[in-house]
């Protein structure tokens, strides 16, 4: 067998520009939608009208959710902002849980993009109870009347 020596990859000079790289808002949006979500102790991202838009959405068939849904961004260049609107479950320390998305919104961003991320803005709308749930639930089990 005969080996061949391993060599680097051709490097374009420095300051050689080979084409552009356009990030639309949506992506960046996309994004910071789903690293929000990948944090524990997010209920749902949205204001309360626009959960209210989801949830009907949700239930007409073949319609998909909204991987942005409570996420605006403004892109640049070379930067972007980002403005998350969420539901925090009950329980939760909230500053933490902020502290929590901005990080890992960052992280995702930079890494998937190489935007620098100047701002992140977090919004909490409401604070989900889920005993209210399993109490409404409860309630509309059985029938009130026969």
């Amino acid at each position: 067998m005969k080996e061949f020596p391993v060599t680097d990859p051709v490097q374009p000079a420095s300051g050689v520009d080979r084409g552009r790289t356009l990030i639309e808002d949506v992506v960046v949006a996309k994004i910071a939608g789903m690293a929000t979500r990948e944090v524990s102790g997010v209920y749902s991202l949205g204001a309360t009208p626009t959960r209210m838009v989801g949830a009907l959405r949700d239930n007409i068939p073949g319609a998909r959710s909204s991987a942005q849904q409570g996420v605006s961004v403004e892109v640049g260049p070379t930067q972007t902002t980002v403005d998350i609107a969420i539901v925090a479950e009950y329980g939760v320390a909230i500053h933490e849980l902020a502290a929590a998305i901005r990080r890992n919104v960052i992280a995702a961003l930079e890494r998937m993009t190489g935007l620098e991320v100047t701002e992140v803005n977090i919004t909490v709308h409401d604070v989900h109870l889920a005993q209210l749930d399993d109490n409404y639930e409860e309630a509309t089990a059985t029938p009130r009347v026969k």
